[in-house]
């Protein structure tokens, strides 16, 4: 007779994605900030779990550049200078720009749904304050333009810079004027893309990003001394 040895339960997969979201809501509210240490025992006692969950949530975290590990020191919320985030806007500007050109090429009416329906999304978003499902959106509505520029590397480029901004990014949207100002931009990005408008789209995209980064520069007018300190 055969004895079935008894099946090991596999862990809970969604456990490491909850926690990481959980802490991603911590560092977006300020009660993590840039610099700070996460400590890994005091998190696991904080959500009531092991540390192997809470490892694999930083690992994830540290896959969308929230957090970033030092050798023999620890894991840290990840700390960029306005001077770095001013480099990343002008060149994330310019591969947006060619991105939104090269989508007037491959644009198909499902495409324009899309669009429609994430404007559509960000408007009531706008509308009801609320900045996090209008952040959310205008990650959606940015990744089709890069989905439609056909070009793999353009994609992982863009991304890689889009992780690097999150924190300094969010701030844009706590403000409803810029949920709304941003999302008239965003329309009349997809109405030069929709036409096959290539230079106008391209122009629009990237002077988007730059007004982006000029509204963050207003709001944080105090930092702004530091960006030309050579520092």
């Amino acid at each position: 007779m055969r004895i079935t040895q008894p099946t090991k339960p596999k862990p809970d997969q969604s456990l490491p994605l909850t926690i990481a979201e959980e802490i991603k809501q911590l560092i977006y509210a300020g009660e993590f900030k840039p610099g700070d240490r996460l400590n890994e025992a005091g998190l696991a006692l904080r959500m009531g779990t092991s540390r192997g969950p809470i490892r694999e949530a930083i690992r994830i975290l540290a896959g969308i550049g929230l957090v970033t590990a030092v050798m023999n020191r620890g894991v840290f919320v990840r700390k960029i200078t306005m001077r770095e985030m001013l480099e990343i806007y002008d060149l994330r500007a310019l591969v947006f720009g060619f991105a939104a050109q090269r989508a007037t090429e491959h644009i198909n009416d499902d495409h324009r749904r899309q669009f429609e329906y994430l404007l559509s999304q960000m408007d009531v978003a706008a509308k009801a304050e609320n900045s996090d499902l209008y952040y959310n959106l205008n990650l959606e509505f940015h990744a089709l333009i890069l989905t439609l520029s056909n070009s793999q590397r353009a994609r992982q480029v863009y991304d890689d810079y889009v992780k690097e901004l999150h924190l300094f990014r969010r701030q844009n949207f706590n403000t409803p004027g810029n949920m709304r100002t941003s999302n008239i931009e965003h329309r009349r990005i997809y109405e030069a893309i929709s036409k096959g408008a290539k230079a106008k789209a391209g122009s629009l995209a990237e002077d988007h990003i730059l007004a982006g980064r000029q509204r963050l520069l207003i709001m944080n007018d105090d930092s702004i001394p530091a960006v030309f300190s050579g520092d």
